[in-house]
């Protein structure tokens, strides 16, 4: 096991969660996808709008993916950086 996966299922067993339902590695592309494309904070408040929308019921797959496209199709301004709000 790595330090992630001890992580994940301390983390689930601290918020009585299952451990298999959780994925990693799709959380990890949202966060980086918004961290690269839009903001770096923006990364762990996405990853936290997802599992609000998750708890809500919505397939997590879907909604990362939703999220993900959100942020690839965020303007950028011509220095490169995205335009602040």
């Amino acid at each position: 096991m790595t330090v992630m996966d001890d992580w994940v299922t301390a983390a689930c067993a601290e918020l009585d969660l299952d451990p298999a339902e959780v994925s990693v590695p799709m959380v990890l592309d949202l966060a980086k996808d918004v961290a690269h494309q839009v903001l770096r904070p923006g990364a762990p408040v996405s990853a936290y709008l997802l599992g609000v929308a998750v708890g809500r019921g919505a397939d997590p797959a879907a909604t990362a993916a939703r999220l993900s496209r959100l942020a690839g199709s965020w303007p950028v301004e011509l220095d490169g950086t995205a335009p602040t709000g």
